[in-house]
């Protein structure tokens, strides 16, 4: 049995896009963000960093419960799991998963920052607005000039790559970002928008 710890935000959005599009039967349990709940001390015993989401296997490697954070990880774990969105070729699964970790290292901090400053923070911080703004900028630029020679990010395929950029582009208009300028981009987000998982996915939790 799987259990889904998360909440609507792009990084639990990726695991449920994930376990949609694996076919797995999983619950979940939201984990309201904004009421604190990520500091319940029972939720602090699965993820002492306080984050969604959370997946528990009660039927993990070896037939043994595993509990993980990190949604990277998390995707990692199911398509190990599963032997779906990460190629089993060398070449192919080292190109998702450098996919991956941009994904990881820079277009999910930078842009999580974007919706921070530009959307959330009690005051308005020039500075912070417009580093953060430039950054999600150039990140889309770099999306923007790979997608003008690939459909996918990585693989020639629909992998995990994919799947964890996705919820953070579909909130481009938290980062005042128009897709209208990056057309290879917007291709990209409409061709995933349309897979019936990854609506599922984005409802979740309902």
């Amino acid at each position: 049995m799987l259990t889904l710890y998360t909440w609507g935000t792009p990084n639990g959005r990726k695991v449920s896009i994930m376990l949609e599009e694996c076919g797995l039967r999983y619950s979940v349990k939201p984990i309201d963000i904004g009421a604190g709940a990520q500091f319940d001390p029972a939720f602090l015993a699965l993820n002492p960093n306080n984050k969604i989401p959370v997946l528990v296997d009660e039927e993990g490697p070896g037939g043994a419960p595993i509990t993980l954070f990190e949604s990277g990880a998390i995707l990692v774990y199911l398509a190990a799991r599963t032997g779906k969105f990460l190629p089993s070729d060398d070449p192919g699964r080292f190109e998702t998963l450098q996919w991956l970790m941009f994904q990881m290292g820079s277009l999910g901090p930078m842009l999580g920052q974007a919706h921070h400053f530009l959307r959330f923070a009690p005051e308005a911080v020039p500075y912070a607005m417009k580093r953060y703004s430039d950054e999600t900028r150039r990140l889309y630029g770099v999306l923007e000039g790979h997608l003008e020679h690939h459909d996918w990010l990585a693989a020639d395929q629909y992998t995990i790559a994919d799947i964890a950029a996705y919820p953070w582009v579909d909130r481009h208009d938290y980062q005042q970002i128009d897709l209208a300028h990056y057309p290879n981009v917007q291709l990209w987000h409409d061709r995933i928008s349309a897979r019936p998982a990854v609506q599922r996915g984005m409802k979740v939790p309902a």
